[in-house]
């Protein structure tokens, strides 16, 4: 069993040169590459009947953007939703989106519908990543929020955490530990990868 300092020395070595290598291609990939998650992602939920409540995120840095995904989706039916810190240590809350929305900076200073737009529950996750596996865990910053979300949604229903990044993403191993919570697709510019479990 791994000391839990040294996975946290792994964790973040890791994330260091993961930072450097998502932020080398998303300097050569340009829109395109969000359009082609856009498709992917649209693929997949294609499927899903009902109104299903997807939430992206409001890309930070080098993040994949989502946002063409999400403002397709609001366009075909989808209910879309992006996070919001309540506080540290806490599961993420999540408010109702459409390109139209009233956005502010919340906890951490990111951007997400301002505090009138209605709380809902997502049955579909689009999750930021640093690095990825093919067993489905993701690296993150180190706060645990999605971590923490994936798992008290889990207790409530059923919900589909799909990470999105780039390609050049895909790591050999994540390191992780039994906090981690598993993703069930990743969606990359080039593939949509099912985990099986």
């Amino acid at each position: 069993m791994t000391d839990p300092a040294d996975l946290r020395d792994l964790k973040n070595a890791a994330r260091a040169s993961a930072k450097v290598l998502r932020a080398e291609a998303a300097a050569g990939a340009g829109m395109e590459c969000a359009e082609a998650v856009s498709r992917r992602v649209a693929g997949l939920l294609a499927g899903l009947s009902g109104p299903a409540v997807v939430a992206g995120y409001w890309p930070i840095g080098s993040e994949l953007d989502v946002r063409p995904a999400l403002s397709h989706l609001d366009l075909t039916g989808f209910v879309c939703a992006l996070p919001v810190v309540a506080a540290r240590g806490e599961p993420l809350l999540f408010r109702r989106w459409t390109p139209q929305s009233p956005m502010e900076r919340t906890g951490l200073g990111i951007l997400a519908p301002a505090a009138g737009e209605p709380e809902v529950e997502p049955d579909v996750l689009l999750v930021p990543l640093l690095a990825f596996d093919r067993a489905g865990f993701r690296l993150g910053y180190g706060a645990g929020f999605y971590d923490r979300t994936l798992e008290r949604l889990r207790r409530v229903k059923p919900v589909t955490a799909i990470g999105i990044g780039f390609a050049a993403q895909e790591v050999e191993t994540v390191p992780r530990d039994r906090y981690d919570q598993p993703l069930d697709w990743i969606v990359t510019e080039t593939s949509a990868l099912r985990i099986s479990v």
